[in-house]
């Protein structure tokens, strides 16, 4: 249904704007390649309608669009407060409240959700609300209050998130309203789970251990100090990564997150790990008809910088323009893929690595692809090794995944340039490779006298990949 093929995919949030299937549709057409569900918002019967519309539009197109379950996480919040919005001036002394009794807040009180807030906080750190937009600094802390000082005022929102960048949280990294989430999206077989405020590997490892008779990968996303600290160990036991800008740029300093963003993305790169970039990409797009430059420039930076998938939020979830965003977005992403120095990275492994051998075979297809000018490096898998793996090197070549194992066909769209196909398992690799070359021809993929590269393992059951073949399209 696409008119374009782009390698760096993109995420769109449903939410009011979005969530219709005829608008799921047209997104989908647009360039959207993942849609994510944001658990802070919204309930489960809405999105067990979004999911049954995707799976069914995937049925009917020959789609693979993918699901992102974003579970909300410790995520702290002012609560209701008058007219949903109060002003609270600099100078000032405001109470936080975490009294669950308490009713709408004004100017001088207002309650959190976060029961420990007050147990975990010291007198001296700051709090940050509306992603940073207002500043406050704890004075006094009582048995269930304390007072701050307004440092930076403004508008105070009902439901605004609060960042504490100096403060030891004691949440768990799964709550229990995430733990009831995660059991609904098991339930509807979603393709990937972010778990928000990650601290360090055991919080990924937690989640994974939750999940590990499922298909469903697990996305960190990356928003906290103590994530920047223990990134790549975070990496090393995540499946993808997101660099969650608008928690991030709170909890670390802001000048802080365009180098970190870089240093995240590089790393994933290396360890085959999809790395996803949100928040604020095409923000002023929520009300306004056409992007910032500096917006523009910020989606093509993190192309360039080498992201498998940018991502919306408020965008396409609440905005009014949410297939203007995406036509937009595609078109940035195509210019900055004109840009040569994105292709062809080819990393240095290690003979003692696990896999080295099935690393050092890939990495040769895709050298033999740039070499040949291939228009397609063809891998045949059933755990994603192959598609993680390809990506990675960022090749020029068009990467063609086919599988056998349907549950993996939807989550492998997130990752940089793959497109993949279920296949029946066929008894030979030459077998298999005749109907793959017909399916691309009639899928007008390739044409004849086109150069293509397969990886697969041979015997096929055998496990990971050990066999690489150049061929010609007949």
């Amino acid at each position: 249904m696409k008119p374009t093929f782009n390698k760096t995919k993109i995420v769109a949030t449903v939410g009011p704007a979005s969530s219709q299937k005829e608008t799921l549709l047209d997104l989908i057409v647009a360039g959207v390649d993942v849609f994510r569900l944001n658990f802070s918002h919204s309930t489960h019967e809405v999105y067990k309608e979004v999911i049954k519309n995707v799976k069914a539009i995937n049925a009917k197109y020959g789609e693979s669009i993918s699901i992102l379950q974003d579970l909300q996480g410790p995520k702290i919040r002012i609560g209701k407060v008058v007219n949903d919005e109060v002003y609270i001036e600099k100078g000032k002394n405001i109470i936080i409240t975490v009294d669950a009794s308490f009713g709408e807040g004004d100017a001088t009180k207002v309650a959190s959700d976060y029961p420990a807030l007050v147990s975990d906080i010291k007198e001296g750190e700051y709090i940050f609300i509306d992603d940073g937009k207002l500043k406050l600094q704890v004075e006094e802390i009582r048995e269930d209050e304390f007072t701050a000082k307004v440092i930076d005022g403004g508008f105070l929102k009902s439901r605004k998130g609060i960042n504490l960048p100096n403060t030891q949280l004691s949440a768990p990294a799964l709550t229990q309203k995430d733990l009831k989430d995660l059991d609904f999206g098991i339930k509807q077989k979603v393709d990937w789970i972010a778990i928000s405020f990650v601290r360090s590997p055991l919080d990924v490892i937690e989640l994974k251990n939750r999940i590990k008779n499922s298909h469903t990968k697990v996305v960190a996303k990356i928003e906290r100090q103590e994530a920047i600290d223990n990134i790549e160990e975070i990496i090393k036991v995540s499946d993808a990564i997101m660099v969650a800008r608008g928690d991030l740029g709170v909890e670390i300093n802001m000048e802080e997150v365009p180098r970190q963003q870089k240093r995240i993305i590089k790393l994933c790169n290396m360890y085959s790990k999809p790395v996803i970039v949100a928040t604020h990409m095409m923000e002023s797009m929520i009300s306004n008809s056409r992007p910032t430059r500096a917006e523009v420039n910020d989606v093509a930076n993190a192309v360039m910088d080498g992201t498998d998938a940018v991502m919306l939020s408020a965008e396409t979830s609440t905005g009014k323009h949410p297939i203007g965003v995406i036509r937009l977005m595609v078109n940035i992403i195509s210019s900055a893929e004109k840009d040569l120095e994105i292709y062809n990275h080819y990393y240095k492994y290690k003979h003692q690595e696990d896999d080295y051998n099935n690393k050092m075979l890939i990495q040769s297809a895709c050298r033999l692809s740039r070499n040949i000018k291939a228009k397609a490096i063809i891998g045949l898998t059933d755990s994603g090794f192959t598609a993680f793996r390809v990506a990675c090197h960022r090749p020029d070549s068009r990467i063609f995944i086919f599988t056998s194992n349907k549950k993996m066909v939807n989550t492998l769209n997130l990752i940089w340039g793959v497109k993949c196909f279920f296949i029946p398992q066929k008894e030979s690799v030459e077998e298999l490779t005749i109907d793959i070359e017909k399916f691309l021809k009639e899928q007008k993929l390739l044409k004849s006298g086109d150069n293509y590269v397969t990886i697969t393992s041979s015997p096929l059951k055998s496990g990971k990949a050990n066999l690489l073949k150049m061929k010609k399209v007949t």
